[in-house]
């Protein structure tokens, strides 16, 4: 059998669903959203992409082609000299500072996925990682899609996270997440049942990671 991609998400439809259609997500894109609540996520993003650029270097490391470290080392530059500067600036529009992200701790939800993807990076090999990935990776993108397609989703100056959803909704991100869609294809069309099933697992716990990193925003809590 050939896996892909959308068999890892069948075999947690459950699971991907309360993510997508978290309420948080839902909020959001309805600008119902509690403010203080975004601004706590915001933060916790931040110490996030910082080790989700741990998480590029360690694949370079898994490496086994220099096709495969040359997308690692792609991943990790767009992270580092790009994204977490995006970040930093987009949380000043919200009222915080860079030295008020430097200070924070993280919550327990930001350290379980984390160190949960490092962890699995670390005991396995290259797919491992990026399974553990692509929920952040592909989820974020479907995302903003599912927004778009809702009725009540509010675009435009009327909700204050427009930005947020045009973010993942752009041309630049879709085509990073097509990409990531691409390998894991490839990937995935050579593993036998036994592969495939390690690896559903994989991606069905670090969906349950995502969904409590939702859940941690809304709720404001470390």
């Amino acid at each position: 059998m050939n896996y892909r991609f959308e068999d890892l998400k069948n075999s947690c439809q459950k699971e991907w669903q309360a993510y997508i259609e978290h309420s948080f997500v839902r909020q959001l894109g309805e600008a119902t959203l509690a403010p203080e609540a975004f601004r706590h996520y915001l933060k916790q993003d931040y110490l996030f992409l910082i080790q989700f650029a741990r998480a590029f270097a360690l694949a370079a490391y898994k490496s086994p082609t220099l096709q495969d470290l040359k997308q690692a080392k792609a991943g990790l530059e767009a992270i580092v000299d790009v994204e977490l500067g995006l970040h930093v600036s987009y949380c000043r529009e919200w009222g915080i500072s860079e030295e008020e992200l430097s200070d924070l701790p993280e919550a327990r939800a930001t350290l379980a996925y984390t160190r949960y993807v490092l962890d699995t990076g670390n005991r396995g090999d290259l797919l491992d990682l990026h399974v553990a990935l692509s929920p952040c990776m592909v989820g974020y993108g479907e995302i903003a899609n599912w927004l778009n397609a809702r009725a009540e989703t509010v675009r435009g100056d009327s909700n204050p996270y427009d930005a947020w959803i045009a973010m993942y909704e752009s041309e630049e991100f879709q085509e990073a997440m097509q990409v990531e869609i691409d390998w894991l294809n490839d990937r995935l069309a050579d593993v036998t049942p036994a592969r495939f099933s390690q690896l559903a697992r994989i991606f069905s716990e670090a969906t349950r990671l995502e969904i409590d990193f939702w859940e941690m925003g809304l709720e404001q809590r470390l």
